[in-house]
């Protein structure tokens, strides 16, 4: 199977799984359908958050490092006279 129907297959799983946890829950298949396709809409908009939060901290990060790492490098002691 193609690697590109892996994002379909996916999304397929997802939303059978959401449907079928929405109407175990709630014996209604009106519901398990609303549910099931309102779920990985809000998902999509909480998952494109969770990633910008992630890639600010990872920016965060990479310029603390070189920072230090500038810092460190920039202090280099005395040498005694030989």
């Amino acid at each position: 199977m193609s690697r590109r129907f892996k994002p379909l297959t996916y999304s397929l799983m997802h939303l059978t799984v959401a449907i079928a946890v929405a109407y175990a829950l709630t014996r209604s298949w009106q519901a398990a359908l609303a549910i099931g396709l309102v779920e990985p809409l809000v998902q999509t908009i909480a998952y494109t958050f969770h990633e910008r939060a992630w890639d600010r901290a990872s920016k965060r990060d990479t310029r603390s490092t070189k920072a230090d790492s500038l810092t460190y490098q920039s202090y280099q002691p005395a040498r005694p006279a030989a």
